[in-house]
């Protein structure tokens, strides 16, 4: 083949396989929803009353927060109705190296229970509000449409031993592996 054809066609075929990888990642993803029941989420959040500072209670394991304690999670409401996100974690102990995460998150229907969060372009996250404390927004529980990642928040570092085991037996109940949780150590109040 003439090399002239072969860098006109570069773009071409490399759109080409981009476009195969985008496909069978979609499919793979669709594959892996349909194997679990629909996720019902909450009716309705307030995102303004949603937005603050909130600990994280316990997680499912994921790389990226592989070794973190003293996690928290921040939210703002951007003008463009948008949330500004910044996760903090401190690497292997309390008051190790802080580590920072921002992104922006976006609702996907009019409950504002069920977000789409992107970290970097052009991937998104499901960030859907399974449980949330309808009175006073002290708590939440989140997860996603796979069952791999769950959260249990909370506005205090930590929680009364009934509430998180009422959040823990909703994940549960809801398919999602809760018992490989890992509870995130916090700070205790009045100490570094």
């Amino acid at each position: 083949m003439p090399k002239n054809l072969l860098k006109r066609r570069q773009p071409v075929l490399l759109g080409a396989a981009a476009a195969v990888l985008a496909t069978g990642m979609a499919a793979y993803a669709y594959t892996r929803r349909k194997t679990h029941p629909e996720l019902p989420t909450i009716p309705h959040v307030d995102l303004h009353r949603y937005a603050g500072l909130w600990y994280e209670v316990a997680r499912l394991p994921t790389r990226f927060e592989k070794g973190c304690q003293h996690v928290t999670a921040e939210y703002k409401l951007r003008p463009d109705g948008k949330v500004s996100v910044r996760n903090t974690c401190h690497k292997e102990s309390l008051n190790g190296p802080a580590e920072a995460a921002t992104a922006v998150a976006r609702a996907v229907d009019a409950t504002n229970a069920k977000l789409k969060v992107q970290f970097f372009w052009p991937f998104e996250g499901d960030y859907w509000i399974l449980d949330l404390d309808q009175s006073d927004y002290q708590y939440a529980l989140v997860g996603e449409p796979g069952r791999e990642k769950l959260w249990l928040l909370s506005r205090k570092p930590h929680m009364e031993r009934n509430l998180r085991d009422k959040l823990v037996a909703k994940g549960r109940e809801l398919g999602f592996p809760v018992d490989d949780l890992i509870f995130t150590p916090q700070p205790v109040a009045g100490k570094p």
